[in-house]
């Protein structure tokens, strides 16, 4: 088995049993980011459109009334029967499911005009190779945006990040800073047309709970935070509960040419 199949397996056997609660997840399933991600295909009647990554399916609900037709593609299986059976129950038809990883899409090259992309980026084995397969199935005149949790950049910040949310879920793979994000994107083939950051809020409870974090490991991350630097703490926003914030990154970017 390769390196790439035995994360991929990891990530399925994570999120299986963990599927139902990002469909109800209040983080996932609301935000600024979304509001821009259904500004960004208002209008796009016509439109194929790629959820990449699409877990819970909270951009392809937003995305379907918008345009012609949503593939809400994802690597785990129980995360497309919950996308399912959700948009049968309100009433999307034009949303179609499609089990497969990110670094290797069953699709055609330029089968899509719109390709978005909302927290998943986090958890591919490989980064690079999936936005080139995001570049290589949009068409040339096609529009793309990504959004995820970024690295705030700094070492000291960055190491705090990487560890909580690796003892949180342990398929975490990495949060890329905005300057990682821009230089696999031009390595893949894109060109960012605009970046919004923005700060989401983590009630620790609910943070934790939804990923069914250990008991142990949720008191490893108190503790953590507890012993934080006055740096981290700031910057963070750790509050004495254990909530605090996250960076986020929604980038609009347009292909190149490859």
């Amino acid at each position: 088995m390769s390196q790439t199949q035995s994360q991929h397996d990891f990530v399925v056997d994570h999120y299986a049993p963990r599927a139902s609660a990002y469909v109800t997840s209040a983080v996932h399933s609301g935000g600024a980011d979304l509001d821009q991600i259904e500004a960004f295909v208002r209008g796009a009647s016509e439109a194929r459109v790629l959820d990449l990554g699409c877990g819970g399916g909270h951009v392809s609900y937003r995305a379907a009334p918008h345009v012609r037709e949503v593939v809400a593609c994802d690597l785990t299986p129980d995360m497309l029967t919950e996308v399912s059976r959700t948009a049968a129950e309100r009433g999307l038809a034009n949303i179609a499911v499609q089990q497969a990883p990110a670094e290797r899409l069953p699709f055609a090259d330029g089968s899509f005009d719109i390709v978005l992309c909302r927290f998943t980026t986090h958890h591919w084995h490989d980064a690079e190779a999936g936005l080139r397969e995001a570049r290589r199935v949009l068409k040339p005149t096609g529009r793309a945006l990504f959004s995820d949790i970024v690295s705030p950049g700094h070492p000291l910040l960055d190491t705090h990040l990487q560890t909580v949310e690796l003892l949180r879920d342990p398929s975490h793979v990495r949060n890329y800073s905005a300057a990682e994000w821009i230089a696999k994107l031009m390595a893949a083939g894109f060109s960012a047309q605009s970046l919004t950051p923005r700060k989401l809020r983590m009630e620790f409870g609910v943070w934790t709970a939804r990923t069914k974090v250990p008991e142990d490991f949720a008191s490893v991350i108190r503790q953590l935070q507890v012993k934080a630097s006055a740096a981290v703490r700031q910057h963070f926003g750790i509050t004495p509960d254990g909530s605090f914030d996250l960076d986020s990154l929604t980038i609009e970017a347009v292909p190149t040419t490859l």
